[in-house]
């Protein structure tokens, strides 16, 4: 018997406000906020984690005192689906992302950004779900 990936759960300052941002980028919806807690998820497949087989994972932003400090160990990795890289770039600059420097070179073939609250994640290119 093996798991499966069923959700990512991040600490943030503003739940709803990430929530909303993510939303956004992923073409999530909200599927449950209890206590502070907001869980999103992909309206196509929103019984989620009770399927058998690979889903699309949810997300879940719960509200922590400290901030972000460093660099993330572990980041999301998007991929534009009706759009080239460029322009899924700009449209996630203009929802509030911004570029992130971890020591890129320059040479790769995927573009860092961080989400409002500064958790960097990389946009793909050439790859398409």
């Amino acid at each position: 018997m093996t798991s499966k990936f069923t959700e990512l759960a991040i600490d943030c300052a503003d739940p709803g406000g990430l929530a909303r941002f993510w939303c956004l980028v992923l073409g999530y919806e909200v599927q449950n906020e209890e206590g502070g807690v907001i869980t999103i998820g992909s309206p196509l497949v929103p019984d989620g984690k009770d399927r058998l087989g690979p889903v699309p994972p949810t997300l879940t932003f719960a509200r922590v005192p400290e901030g972000k400090t460093i660099k993330n160990r572990l980041h999301l990795d998007v991929n534009p689906t009706d759009r080239e890289q460029d322009e899924e770039i700009r449209r996630l600059l203009d929802l509030g992302a911004r570029h992130a420097d971890v020591g890129q070179t320059g040479e790769e073939s995927w573009v860092t950004l961080a989400d409002p609250e500064g958790n960097e994640f990389c946009v793909l290119a050439g790859r398409r779900p």
